[in-house]
């Protein structure tokens, strides 16, 4: 592994100020002393734009206080000129690529925008990255890679060729077009899978906000396959961590026996290897928006909830094997869902007061 020292780095993170840019941007510019960092998303509406301002508003209260220099510029990773005159301008030593059209269920009826921004927007920063060679890539994946995968805990090791969702046949798609381009080109990239991330200014699509906000409103929350659901849910300082630390050791540069180049390539899980019931996840969520005075004390969440079957897309179980970070990296997500939910449930209570 090449060890990397941010400092005095130019680094662009796409997808900042989505819910990980924005809060791994705003990582960077607390530890970094020196440097410039670039946030670039197109702030679309697939949900309320005004969160996204938020963070934006966060971001650039900690660039305020920081030694680092931030830029935000808004256009898309799908505009190869906006691209390749950002790298022309900036010449930058890392990319971290977390702008994605996200969410399953939205790609069952709105494909074209992943194709344009998960395919296309990803092509366009490697082809930048060809270019104007990058010290590392790293790039958001996910853990629907895994499609029906039954075998538990998921590896990287394991065989992803079966997606069950447009969204993740566009991520696995970006694992094998980055091998294709380390191959050809040299470059140092690491895709990372993600698993159910989740903690204060989340994505509004994601269920435990969608179901407070339901909750709130008095409405019924949905509970998939009647309840018979386990995810790795994983708080977003963990992942944030996992990334920060994973930028920093890029896979080394190294010749085959044949002199051309073993691609510096590699996959990880981050995931917290505790799946959690979706039941369980659920009662310690509306637990958590009670005690932090979001819904009343006595709310009737019996009459609020309906359990359905599963949905297109969707799989019973995800589960990280995550001991490839821990080996590499020395590090494991650790904060466990009541933690995590709580500071959801108080930054919510203060965010909507």
């Amino acid at each position: 592994m090449q060890k990397i020292d941010l400092n005095g780095k130019t680094i662009l993170v796409t997808g900042s100020p989505g819910f990980i840019g924005a809060n791994l941007v705003i990582r960077l510019l607390k530890e970094m002393s020196s440097g410039t960092v670039v946030s670039l998303d197109n702030m679309n509406d697939y949900y309320d734009p005004k969160l996204k301002e938020y963070r934006l508003g966060l971001v650039e209260k900690a660039a305020a206080e920081s030694l680092v220099r931030h830029v935000f510029v808004r256009g898309s990773i799908g505009d190869r000129a906006l691209v390749d005159e950002l790298f022309a301008a900036y010449h930058f030593d890392l990319v971290v690529n977390l702008a994605a059209q996200a969410g399953v269920r939205y790609s069952i009826d709105h494909p074209d925008v992943y194709i344009e921004s998960n395919i296309i927007g990803f092509y366009n920063l490697l082809e930048s990255c060809r270019h104007n060679p990058v010290e590392h890539l790293v790039y958001a994946s996910s853990s629907s890679v895994y499609g029906g995968n039954r075998k538990v805990p998921f590896s990287t090791d394991d065989k992803v060729d079966n997606p069950v969702s447009l969204y993740a046949a566009t991520k696995k798609s970006n694992e094998l077009l980055a091998h294709a381009y380390s191959k050809l080109y040299n470059i140092p990239s690491t895709g990372l899978r993600f698993f159910t991330v989740y903690g204060p200014a989340g994505r509004p699509d994601m269920f435990y906000y969608s179901a407070t906000q339901k909750l709130v409103a008095g409405k019924t929350i949905q509970i998939f396959n009647y309840g018979n659901m386990r995810r790795d849910f994983t708080f977003i300082d963990d992942i944030v961590e996992g990334v920060y630390r994973v930028m920093q050791g890029a896979p080394e540069k190294k010749n085959g026996e044949d002199g051309l180049p073993i691609p510096p390539y590699a996959v990880y899980n981050i995931g917290g290897g505790q799946p959690e019931n979706l039941l369980v996840y659920i009662s310690t969520l509306q637990e958590e928006l009670v005690g932090a005075g979001v819904l009343p004390a006595g709310y009737d969440f019996e009459g609020h909830r309906e359990l359905v079957g599963m949905q297109a897309g969707d799989v019973p179980v995800t589960y990280a094997d995550s001991a490839a970070l821990e080996r590499d990296y020395g590090f494991t997500p650790k904060i466990g869902i009541r933690e995590g939910l709580r500071a959801f449930a108080r930054w919510y209570a203060e965010y909507y007061k």
